[in-house]
């Protein structure tokens, strides 16, 4: 009677069932788990250990007159040994390495807080090789040091070093596939405008949002000014923000095309440029972003927040601010790549950032 599992195993390259005696030297196909009655169940020996002559008595005890084998050629690597060069090639900045290869694969983890970074092209073209793989969270998540970020593995148990190799160069050709930048922890001035807030004829709700939103990256508030629909107003608070040390501003309501509505027209004449003005996410179309030369210093970003940022309790300022902080330039092309998955689904209870929106 034939044996269907032996054939089967039989069948894998480089794969073979040898007698126990006869397999010195070589290399475990697969764990082998031992169990003691009320005592213990688990791996005895771990795939890819070389058996060796005190093996083998404890091996019969358990049972096990053939093992199935690796043969592995010149040209030709372990499963786990492949793991440890892809898992070095696709890592850049702020990611290690998380323990040691588990049937092949093996997790890439943050090495601090920060914004993960996918480099999708160079993620496409090294899962196109075949017989390599790599997954990620999504691009522009934001993490926290020890978080797992990716996995990689090479799918067969023996694979050829070649592709290997033109696996690993495909990514180290791109200066990292993976990396967790690190975000400042930002001095911020807010300017919140409107007639119907300065003057007292409506309760703000906007100061109580951005204070949390600021505090939730770690900022500091350096001053919150009310103005009115005023260009010179506006501008003058903002520029007495900087001189108090702002390095981010962020100004809100003004947004939309009325008459009244002129806080952009503010930030331009403060002397901002780059202004970009709209983006393709849904809460938050009226956006803008502007960037603020600083003298010898970094350019201020100015983030405007249109009026849905006071009753939605994500918008595109909670996908913007984290890569302003890990010090992205956004302009026209980001905000536009953000129209996939920039719609929001007002979910009744919002588990943001678990879901699609932003991704």
């Amino acid at each position: 009677m034939c044996d269907i599992r032996n054939n089967a195993h039989n069948s894998r390259p480089g794969v073979k069932t040898v007698p126990l005696d006869n397999a010195l030297g070589m290399v475990l196909a697969h764990d082998i788990t031992e169990i003691r009655a009320g005592e213990f169940k688990g791996r005895a020996f771990k795939k890819g250990h070389i058996i060796r002559d005190e093996d083998v008595r404890r091996l019969r005890k358990l049972g096990k007159e053939h093992l199935f084998v690796i043969t592995i050629s010149g040209d030709e690597m372990h499963e786990d040994d492949a793991a440890y060069v892809l898992a070095h090639a696709l890592m850049g900045e702020g990611v290690g390495i998380a323990g040691e290869p588990k049937e092949g694969k093996i997790n890439i983890i943050a090495e601090r807080d920060g914004l993960l970074k996918i480099n999708k092209q160079a993620l496409t073209e090294f899962n196109m090789l075949g017989e390599v793989m790599c997954a990620t969270l999504h691009d522009n998540t934001m993490v926290k040091k020890g978080r797992t970020v990716a996995g990689t593995r090479a799918i067969p148990l023996v694979v050829k070093k070649d592709i290997v190799e033109g696996a690993s160069a495909v990514a180290r050709a791109s200066g990292g596939v993976i990396d967790v930048r690190e975000m400042r922890s930002p001095k911020v001035g807010v300017v919140i405008t409107g007639n119907e807030v300065y003057y007292g004829r409506t309760r703000d709700a906007f100061a109580p949002v951005i204070t949390r939103k600021v505090h939730d990256v770690h900022g500091e508030l350096v001053g919150i000014y009310f103005a009115p629909d005023n260009e010179e107003f506006i501008a003058a608070r903002l520029n007495e923000l900087i001189e108090a040390g702002a390095d981010l501003l962020i100004t809100t309501g003004g947004m939309s095309v009325d008459p009244d509505d002129i806080t952009r027209f503010a930030v331009k004449k403060l002397g901002a440029g780059n202004i970009t003005y709209g983006s393709a996410v849904l809460p938050g179309a009226m956006f803008m972003i502007a960037y603020l030369n600083n003298s010898d210093k970094l350019p201020i970003p100015i983030l405007g927040i249109p009026a849905c940022g006071m009753y939605h309790k994500t918008t595109v300022f909670d996908l913007v601010l984290p890569r302003v902080l890990a010090g992205e330039i956004i302009g026209r092309k980001e905000l536009a790549e953000l129209g996939h998955g920039g719609l929001c689904m007002n979910c009744k209870e919002c588990r943001y950032p678990a879901c699609s929106f932003g991704k």
